[in-house]
């Protein structure tokens, strides 16, 4: 079984991006791993050539800025890195440069490749999610946080990244088949600095909408305000190794009252709902799950 891992960078150092922690925490799990590095004002490229890994290709890419509608620009690049992953891989390993996963789930991953490695119903693995906010210490404990996206596909060309780059589909238009495992994702998006965290704000917007949007809905600041958030919960696991030194040199304070819990009410509907039912109304869902 051969393994492929491949993601897209641009700009980690300016926007505080935890790049070399999310490929080295999957660089166990793979053969050979394609970074897609974009053009950048900032040292990323030098950064991912850091990575003293034989495993290691860097493509250079050239991003559109003129695309600014759902974040489409996201999805060609992440297509540029999955067309460039060898032919003779079975897997592609997806990670985005702000997460990881922990070493803990290293078997459950192999074991589930090596077990639908040759099934023609999957297409892909499903990971469960954890959303880190404001710090290291705190998870997002409401509903407007995906719960779970595929992380591994099968390296079939005709599938193809999704949207924003948040999953995947496969030619023409269709929702990929996928196994659920018993097996996390750590997203650290919403961990940065709070000046960097403001500045990803302010220009990553710019990928979404058009800049009269912008001017009304990004408050201008120097600062990004983590106080605005609905629920968090505790975290009181361990962080995956790679991610350990980085934690260590945080360089700002986050503190949170987990027991406020300031749920919209179309949240409160479908928490009351769901706790009869078990059912949660209006999840996205960009796959068909096979049941297990």
């Amino acid at each position: 079984m051969k393994v492929s891992g491949f993601t897209i960078i641009r700009n980690a150092i300016k926007y505080d991006y935890p790049v070399v922690e999310a490929i080295t925490s999957i660089l166990p799990l793979c053969d050979e791993f394609v970074v897609a590095v974009g053009n950048s004002s900032d040292g990323t490229l030098e950064l991912v050539r850091s990575i003293k890994s034989p495993k290691i290709r860097i493509i250079e890419t050239v991003w559109d800025d003129n695309i600014r509608e759902g974040g489409r620009t996201f999805a060609l690049e992440t297509d540029k890195a999955f067309q460039a992953v060898s032919k003779d891989s079975d897997w592609a390993f997806y990670i985005q440069a702000d997460e990881a996963v922990h070493e803990k789930y290293y078997q459950e991953i192999r074991e589930a490749m090596e077990k639908y490695k040759n099934d023609p119903q999957v297409n892909g693995l499903l990971f469960h999610y954890k959303h880190f906010y404001g710090s290291y210490d705190y998870v997002g404990e409401s509903w407007r946080w995906y719960r779970r996206e595929i992380r591994v596909i099968k390296n079939d060309k005709s599938i193809f990244s999704y949207r924003d780059a948040q999953g995947f589909r496969k030619k023409p238009n269709q929702k990929l088949q996928v196994k659920l495992i018993n097996a996390y994702i750590y997203h650290y998006g919403w961990v940065k600095n709070p000046q960097a965290m403001q500045h990803k704000q302010e220009d990553w917007s710019k990928f979404y909408r058009d800049d009269r949007w912008i001017e009304q809905h990004i408050a201008k600041a120097e600062e990004f305000d983590y106080s605005k958030i609905d629920s968090l919960t505790l975290f009181e696991e361990t962080h995956p190794q790679a991610l350990l030194n980085r934690i260590q040199k945080i360089n700002w304070k986050f503190t949170h009252d987990i027991s406020k819990k300031n749920y919209s009410l179309k949240e409160k509907i479908k928490r009351f709902v769901y706790s009869f039912t078990g059912y949660r109304i209006g999840e996205y869902k960009n796959y068909k799950l096979i049941s297990q």
